[in-house]
């Protein structure tokens, strides 16, 4: 028992140093290939590189040519650059030297109410813009307040956000970040340049993902690029990352449409044909049954609704009067599953008025 004990101390001594040293090695290898997500790694590091926003882009480039810049408001869907823009910005302008002095970034993780707006942000507005860069270039006298997602901030904190504005126009410049203006006070719209991002293009989003997909050794079909634009929505970022989880999921193999289909939670176009055809049939048994599967096979009745509605709005076999009753079903559908209602017979309720208009006479 002794010698047992004593065992595991006599032997440690070069084994412990030998996994020391390897523990490092293995540390240093980690620094040195570390993994970033894609998203990250492919963020546009200078305003040129980002796509699709002329306009802003435009006024940015001004603004580092030396002009003066404006307070900002970028609105628009998301995943179509708003972050990355002022981000790519603020560095060209600050240089990586001074730009966590001179930047400061809130977004919805962080607390901003009113208490916040108060005290940290006046805090930082009020301090002096000092110091020059360190490459010699001209460096900005003003610091930048950047609110990400400053549609969810109270209406208190941004009408506590007015004053400051003003106050320390000299020294700061507010940049806000936000999908929906209409929640936005008009107080705050009023003072800022208001600049729309609008969706990316199919082409840019294809250029942009057969880029990715090159740099990272992707073996990827036309049609999956496609399909990955249609399915991403004009969001680059999701498109990217539908991307990189498809690459994980395939491990070097071709990545094609129906890995893009399974990886986004899409529902097959088969599936949602055969659901029409059911409710074409006028049974009502069959209609239970084929919204049954659906619903086992885990598919979302917020998707289907979404597509149900492309594929209905773009379809010519159906009439006018139809069309809009259907289009108004879903709708409603889509309220109530908002509140919190039953998915199933949420689904029954839409597939019922569907088969209601198509079997009667027209």
């Amino acid at each position: 028992m002794q010698a047992f004990l004593k065992g595991p101390a006599s032997i440690s001594t070069k084994p412990v140093a030998a996994k020391e040293k390897s523990a490092a090695g293995s540390s240093g290898e980690g620094k040195r290939t570390k993994p970033i997500p894609w998203v990250e790694k492919y963020r546009p590091k200078n305003v040129d590189e980002v796509a699709f926003q002329d306009e802003v882009v435009a006024v940015l480039k001004k603004s580092l040519e030396g002009a003066d810049l404006p307070n900002l408001l970028f609105y628009g869907p998301p995943g179509t650059g708003k972050t990355s823009t002022i981000l790519a910005a603020a560095r060209e302008l600050f240089g990586p030297d001074l730009f966590r002095q001179r930047v400061l970034e809130l977004n919805a993780s962080d607390e901003r109410g009113i208490q916040v707006i108060r005290e940290k942000v006046k805090a930082f507005a009020q301090l002096t813009a000092s110091g020059s860069r360190s490459d010699g270039k001209m460096c900005p006298p003003f610091k930048i307040v950047i609110l990400d997602e400053a549609d969810s901030m109270t209406s208190a904190a941004q009408a506590a956000l007015r004053r400051t504005m003003e106050k320390e126009s000299k020294t700061t410049r507010f940049c806000l970040i936000c999908n929906y203006i209409s929640r936005i006070i008009e107080p705050l719209t009023s003072r800022c340049s208001k600049f729309r991002f609008k969706p990316l293009s199919d082409s840019i989003q294809q250029q942009r993902l057969l880029d990715v997909a090159e740099k990272e050794h992707v073996k990827i079909s036309n049609e999956a690029v496609s399909y990955l634009v249609k399915v991403s929505e004009g969001d680059l970022r999701k498109a990217i990352t539908f991307l990189q989880s498809a690459t994980r999921l395939m491990g070097g193999k071709e990545i094609t449409e129906n890995i893009i289909t399974e990886i986004a939670g899409v529902i097959p176009k088969e599936t949602i044909d055969e659901l029409l055809l059911g409710c074409q049939s006028g049974s009502f048994e069959k209609l239970e049954t084929l919204a049954k599967n659906l619903i086992n096979e885990g598919f979302a009745v917020a998707q289907l609704i979404n597509q149900l509605h492309d594929t209905i709005v773009e379809s010519e076999d159906y009439s006018d009067k139809q069309k809009s009753a259907i289009v108004e079903k879903l709708a409603e559908v889509d309220k109530c599953l908002a509140d919190g209602a039953d998915e199933f017979l949420q689904l029954m309720s839409l597939c019922a008025l569907v088969m209601q208009q198509l079997t009667q006479n027209t």
